[in-house]
């Protein structure tokens, strides 16, 4: 009796573990039972869990060929749509969905062909998807609200402007979780910069269409080797994102797959600002030496004065290493910079102050290194915050803040040209300072670091890029954010006397002359001033001309006082800008347009 007892509870059991195993979809796994609202399948929202405003269309176990999606615009909105290609739709397993307005409940028009027993069948549909409001990590302490985001639209896009998406790499305040670590073995380093990220896409109407919210697995300020800045973000050739932080590089698509995140080598650390893909697959960073011996014994953790180009598999193929090719004991500029703005190493306290020779001498023999102002290797000599690769001939552009200088320089390391004031290069170096002529060749007369004119060169500049379709044989134009402290190689008696510009040079290689063709942003005056950070980019698609005023407000000496970065697109040749944007409560890096069409369908660019 007990025996039968026992065997027919034994068999319940069983029954019901298999019955219930069943109902969740048998032994192979759980059944899909989410209903599609379509003739495909289930929306999944945010896919990867960093891109809280994208989904996916899945496709149901058919194949899709091809399909358009479009978000349907709020009342005033602008509309965001675009083609999908097979890549992308077999990627993802059905159709991705970016574009989405937060905290909203968002209808979808999707146009796709799907293949239904041999033949092609177009089918349109629409759908709802719901999304959450935009969120981050409170991690400020100053007892002030941050809103993310907080976007006004200064002046109203023109028709021709009325499809612009702007992507925005902006930081917040750094987190009280990221600021336990120290990075000074063997002496100095840069981990300290570890701000918290706000990255997004925002339309021309200043509302928010993607941001970035990325995961304890991608991003931790209380990792060292997960934390540091999000900067330098690039749209690769096949539409992904380019970025890189702390001690990694990355690349991720649009709807946040990551593609690859990957620790900087060993010999090298501390990436920030510039990232930069070369048509060949290889990619160029600007990092650090996290253990350099310099002529004096002392072996240092180097700052932003290293850039290495690594292949597909993450292998170092070169390395420019800039106290070998630059002087980094010219202090001219160093010397003339505010002190309260050393870029993001920044303290109002020390606002309109500069070093004295007596001082930099006194560092010089000092244990004092890492990011701070100097000179020398291990000190924050050439602070360089963008590098371009140019393959008309193999070579580099990079953008020295701390030497105020734009540099060309070739794959045997040497010196092509030099873009900044004559003072202060030595012997082999002062041969290469390009020669400032007008627009009729004419030399123009210099005395110092002030010449005739309209010509002026750029101070603690960011962004010194070639512009590849205006650029041809020896002839190449450039365009940089000139920043504008220290303009002149002095301060000026009046704070509200600093402007910034956005810049346009064009260079004869062979002649070795400049012509400054083209500025914005000096009859802001102040207002617009950005004492660091910052972008200015020419654009092919509509011959125009963005500049993000990055830093606008960033110290006034009122307590109150916030930063407002202001994203302008002006028409080629035009002064006043047919976009303005002004955003709030948020300290900018960079700000350009984003092409949806080549995220989702490169093929067809």
């Amino acid at each position: 009796m007990k025996k039968n007892l026992i065997h027919v509870l034994a068999t319940a059991a069983a029954l019901t573990i298999c019955g219930t195993a069943s109902a969740a979809g048998g032994p192979s796994g759980y059944a899909v039972t989410f209903k599609p609202q379509g003739k495909i399948g289930e929306v999944v929202n945010n896919p990867y869990d960093i891109a809280p405003l994208t989904s996916v269309i899945k496709n149901g176990g058919w194949v899709l060929k091809s399909a358009h999606v479009r978000v349907v615009p709020k009342k005033g909105g602008q509309e965001v749509s675009y083609d999908v290609g097979p890549t992308a739709l077999r990627t993802h397993g059905g159709i991705p969905v970016f574009g989405l307005y937060a905290d909203h409940l968002n209808t979808v028009e999707v146009k796709y062909v799907r293949v239904n027993q041999g033949k092609d069948e177009t089918i349109e549909e629409k759908y709802q998807i719901a999304t959450p409001p935009v969120w981050f990590d409170p991690s400020w302490t100053d007892g002030k609200t941050y809103k993310t985001f907080d976007i006004e639209v200064k002046k109203k896009a023109p028709k021709a402007f009325a499809d612009r998406l702007y992507l925005i790499n902006n930081l917040l305040p750094a987190s009280p979780k990221g600021m336990r670590a120290v990075w000074n073995n063997p002496m100095g380093g840069a981990l300290e910069w570890s701000f918290m990220p706000e990255n997004g896409i925002i339309d021309s109407t200043g509302t928010l269409r993607w941001y970035l919210m990325p995961d304890i697995n991608m991003y931790d300020p209380e990792q060292p080797y997960k934390a540091g800045i999000l900067m330098g973000f690039q749209q690769s050739s096949d539409g992904n994102l380019i970025f890189g932080y702390g001690q990694r590089y990355a690349k991720y698509d649009m709807l946040g797959r990551e593609i690859y995140n990957r620790r900087l080598p060993m010999g090298y650390a501390d990436y920030s600002h510039a990232i930069d893909g070369a048509e060949n697959g290889h990619t160029f960073l600007r990092v650090s030496s996290s253990d350099h011996r310099r002529p004096d014994g002392k072996r240092v953790h180097t700052v932003r004065d290293v850039i290495i180009e690594v292949d597909e598999n993450g292998s170092v193929v070169d390395e420019f290493l800039l106290w070998d090719i630059l002087d980094p004991y010219r202090d001219n500029l160093v010397k003339a910079m505010d002190q309260g703005a050393v870029c993001l190493n920044i303290d109002a306290s020390k606002a309109g102050h500069t070093m004295t020779a007596e001082e930099l001498a006194a560092q010089d023999a000092s244990n004092d290194f890492g990011d701070i102002t100097g000179v020398g290797t291990g000190r924050n000599w050439a602070h360089v915050n963008s590098v371009d690769y140019d393959p008309s001939d193999d070579s580099i552009i990079i953008s020295s803040r701390h030497q105020s200088a734009i540099v060309k320089i070739g794959r045997d390391k040497k010196v092509k040209w030099i873009l900044a004031s004559p003072e202060g290069w030595k012997k082999g170096w002062a041969e290469k300072v390009l020669s400032p002529v007008d627009a009729k060749g004419n030399k123009i007369k210099c005395e110092g670091s002030k010449c005739e004119g309209d010509f002026d060169w750029t101070w603690t500049q960011h962004t010194a890029w070639r512009i590849a379709s205006k650029s041809k044989g020896d002839i190449i134009y450039v365009s940089a954010f000139d920043n504008g402290d220290a303009r002149g190689m002095e301060q000026p008696a009046l704070a509200e006397e600093k402007y910034t510009r956005g810049v346009v040079y064009k260079i004869d290689q062979k002649k070795m002359t400049v012509e400054q063709v083209y500025e914005v942003g000096k009859k802001e005056g102040h207002d617009f001033y950005s004492p660091v950070t910052g972008l200015a980019k020419y654009m092919d698609d509509k011959d125009s001309f963005v500049v993000y005023y990055s830093t606008p407000g960033l110290y006034t000496g009122d307590p109150k006082s916030r930063m407002t970065p202001h994203i302008a697109e002006y028409k080629w040749g035009q002064t006043e800008p047919s976009v303005l944007i002004k955003l709030q409560d948020t300290m900018g890096y960079q700000a350009w347009p984003f092409f949806v069409e080549h995220a989702f369908n490169p093929q067809a660019k």
